[in-house]
């Protein structure tokens, strides 16, 4: 389980999270939405230690990340995986190495079970015969499949995803999510999805949390956020340009 309780976080004068609390079950993917700028990003990097709260508590499976020593979350980030936005693939090293990253990084597996786990993360995402290319021989949703695929290859418990439907055409967002649909139900994922697509929101969540002006605003089941009474939450789902727009009746 993962829980962000009370957490503060400020970049000199710009305050991003001014009380954000959040609970993540075993077992399910939570969406994560809100208005660009609004901190999402932020919140899901204090899970792996990338970011420090000014204050509150992250605790991943009963440990409090803040307080841990370097060697111990390199230990709690081997639990858990970050899908980039872009991907962020490097250009010079082939897609099996990519892929590989983690693994020489993370573990004491032999060359030979490296390259095991390799091909079977690139065969979940559908992808068992790039390994020898580069990044630039890829199209963009390829690139974001080959970033699932190095999550995995680690057999992780959590996979935190940053916008990965971003810059898709539909068609190809739809690969996307039905591959995180995959892993949660082929691999047992727990999954936090940082996202504007409310499309993606609706087909992978579990449950949708809203964040707005610091904290999250309304969580809860697809149905109950599309049901919505919340004027806030209503002129997100609904791309309204207003919340006068939002809470005026049809």
């Amino acid at each position: 389980m993962i829980s962000l309780r009370d957490v503060y976080k400020s970049f000199g004068n710009k305050h991003v999270l001014k009380g954000f609390s959040l609970d993540v079950m075993e077992g399910e993917t939570m969406a994560i939405i809100g208005f660009s700028g609004s901190g999402k990003s932020v919140a899901i990097k204090h899970i792996v230690g990338l970011l420090e709260p000014d204050s509150g508590d992250v605790i991943v499976d009963g440990i409090n990340v803040p307080t841990l020593a370097r060697r111990e979350l390199y230990k709690l980030r081997a639990r858990i995986a970050y899908v980039f936005q872009f991907a962020a693939l490097f250009d010079s090293l082939s897609i099996g190495a990519n892929v590989a990253m983690g693994l020489r990084k993370q573990t004491d597996l032999s060359e030979s079970a490296i390259a095991e786990r390799v091909h079977e993360a690139l065969d979940l995402v559908d992808l068992p015969d790039v390994a020898p290319v580069f990044p630039a021989e890829l199209s963009g949703g390829m690139r974001k499949r080959v970033g699932i695929a190095r999550a995995i290859a680690l057999r992780p418990k959590y996979i935190l995803y940053d916008e990965p439907t971003t810059g898709l055409d539909p068609v190809t967002s739809a690969v996307i999510d039905d591959l995180m649909l995959r892993m949660q139900r082929q691999l047992g994922v727990t999954g936090i999805v940082i996202t504007h697509d409310m499309r993606s929101a609706y087909t992978v969540a579990n449950r949708i949390g809203m964040l707005y002006e610091g904290r999250i605003r309304q969580v809860g089941t697809v149905a109950e956020i599309k049901h919505s009474a919340d004027p806030v939450v209503t002129q997100f789902i609904e791309g309204r340009a207003s919340l006068a727009a939002a809470s005026s009746p049809s």
